[in-house]
Formats: C-alpha cells, structure tokens, sequence
C-alpha cells in the first residue's frame, strides 16, 4: 500500500479495535451516543446563550466559543470514526488524512487559548472586579477569538506541509481511528528531524505557554480568595471558577496523555493508543456543556424552561 517512489503513500489505514472487528458495528453504537450528546450539548449551550440577551456577557460569550470549537472537532473527527466502525472502511488519502490532522490540532490549539481567555476573564472578575467591563469589552472579546483563530491556524499550517515533504515506505497503519502529526510522522523513513523540532516548538509555544498562564492565573485568584475573610465569601467566590477548571482538566489530561502515548509508548498495547484517543477527540466535546449546564446557574435554569415549554407543548 506504500509507494516507496513516492515523498508520500498513496493510503493511510486506520485502526479500530484490533481483533475485533467483527463487533465494530456495536462498538459504533457507544461511540455514536457520545456525538449525538457532544453534538447535542454544545449546540444547546449555543442556541441558548444566542437567544438569551441576558447572557451576552464575557464569560459565556468565551463559553460559546468553546461550544463551538468542540462543534468543529467532533464534526472534523466525525467522518472518519463512523466509516470505520459502522462500515470497516479503513482506508483514507494522504491528502484527506493530512486535512483532518490539520483541522484537529489547529481546533485544540484554539481550545486552549479560550480555556487561558476563560481564566483570564475569572482572574480579573475576582481580583480585579471594577476593572471588569473596561478589560472585557465587546471588541477585545472579538479580537481574542480571531486571535486564537489565527494562532491555531499558523501554528498548524506548516505541519502537512512538512508531512508531504517526507517519504513514506513503512507499514502505513495509524494508531487511531483519525489522523494526528504523531502518528502520521512516525511512519516515514525519511529524516524527521524537522518535524520533530517544529512540532515540539508548536507545542511549547501554544499548550505550554497556556498550560503555565492557566495555572499562574489560579494561583492569583487563590491568594486573593484566600484574603478574604468571610469563609461562605470564599466558597462563593471560588465556586465560579470549578466549571472553567472542570473543563481545563478535561482537556489538558487527555492532551498530556496522548503525547505520553506517542512519545513514550511504543511497547504498549495498542489498545492504549485508541482508547487515549478516543478520550482526546470525545471526552472534551461531550463533558463540557454537561460540566457548564450543571454548575453555571443561568445555563441550568434556561434548559429547564425550555424543556419545560417543550413538554407543556407536546401535551397540548
């Protein structure tokens, strides 16, 4: 299946559950629930937090564009996943494959630049709260997500491009059900040493980088909490921020231990590499609107109404 002639091969081969094949069809069924729920939730999140004027402030202005790039990501990863498991179809171009690596490392990278908006804003809301509306206006909100737009972007941009630039004339079987830089690399014979240094600048200039402002933001606000003198004020104060951490864990964990599995794995079992990512391209996009509909007051209370509107109508 590899064209050793060729600076790339001709098809990438996907991998399910090895040795299991012949149960993929059930194992879709799990796998289709969670993007009916990812799907469903974060297009909730986003319809109510649009329809209601009362939420067009920065917090869930940053939380809609999470929803939204959770959206992208399980529509990126979509495809792919469901053709596999629902119809064994395994295989995929270089080009296809090279676009949705780029579509879902550009999407995380995004998804870690709101998460540092998100601590940002909750840093300055609680140590900093009269400054708020002047740091938070509707045109810096604006401006940071093209920003992370953009930094997501050109950050990934160079990777298919260097991708291509290799030659390929290896086994061509993927780790995963999807296409990763990680992954698609490790199977040139060619000189990777470009990639690999380009790939670890990426990597330390955008989830480092956040990952460190996340935490230097928390530290900040637990001072600050800690001043406080009224015990009930700190639990109030800190409970704002549990959803925002909920949601920085549940990305960065399957994050860090995908790049272990890349890095340090390559004896382990190959159902660690699928499960790591199922748990990197699934578990964000499904947890998060459950995280932020159970924890943020307004979003809980919208859903119920219109759950609520949704049955009065139905028996009428």
């Amino acid at each position: 299946m590899a064209n050793n002639s060729s600076s790339k091969p001709l098809l990438f081969l996907l991998t399910g559950f090895p040795g299991l094949e012949h149960v993929h069809p059930w194992i879709a069924v799990p796998i289709s629930l969670m993007y009916f729920i990812a799907i469903c939730g974060n297009g909730t999140i986003l319809t109510i937090i649009q329809a209601e004027s009362s939420l067009h402030k920065p917090m869930y202005l940053f939380l809609a564009m999470l929803a939204v790039t959770d959206l992208c990501l399980v529509t990126t990863t979509l495809p792919t996943m469901l053709r596999l498991f629902w119809f064994n179809v395994r295989a995929v171009s270089f080009g296809a494959c090279a676009t949705q690596m780029f579509f879902i490392h550009s999407l995380s990278c995004m998804e870690s630049g709101i998460l540092l908006a998100m601590a940002f804003d909750r840093f300055v809301a609680i140590s900093n709260p009269l400054r708020y509306s002047l740091v938070f206006t509707g045109s810096r909100i604006a401006k940071t997500g093209l920003l992370m737009l953009l930094r997501g972007v050109l950050f990934v941009l160079p990777t298919p491009l260097l991708l291509r630039l290799l030659r390929y004339c290896r086994a061509n079987t993927l780790s995963h059900s999807f296409c990763v830089h990680q992954d698609m690399m490790k199977l040139a014979c060619s000189d990777r040493r470009v990639n690999v240094i380009y790939g670890l600048f990426a990597v330390l200039s955008t989830f480092g980088i956040d990952s460190l402002l996340v935490l230097l933001s928390y530290l900040v606000i637990v001072k600050t909490v800690l001043n406080i003198a009224s015990g009930e004020e700190r639990l109030r104060t800190l409970d704002t921020c549990v959803s925002h951490l909920c949601a920085v864990l549940i990305f960065y964990i399957p994050l860090i231990g995908l790049t272990i599995v890349h890095r340090f794995g390559e004896h382990a079992s190959p159902l660690v590499h699928i499960l790591m990512g199922f748990t990197y391209v699934l578990i964000p996009p499904m947890l998060n609107p459950i995280v932020y509909s159970i924890k943020i007051t307004q979003i809980r209370q919208r859903i119920l109404k219109r759950l609520q509107s949704s049955t009065v109508l139905c028996v009428h």
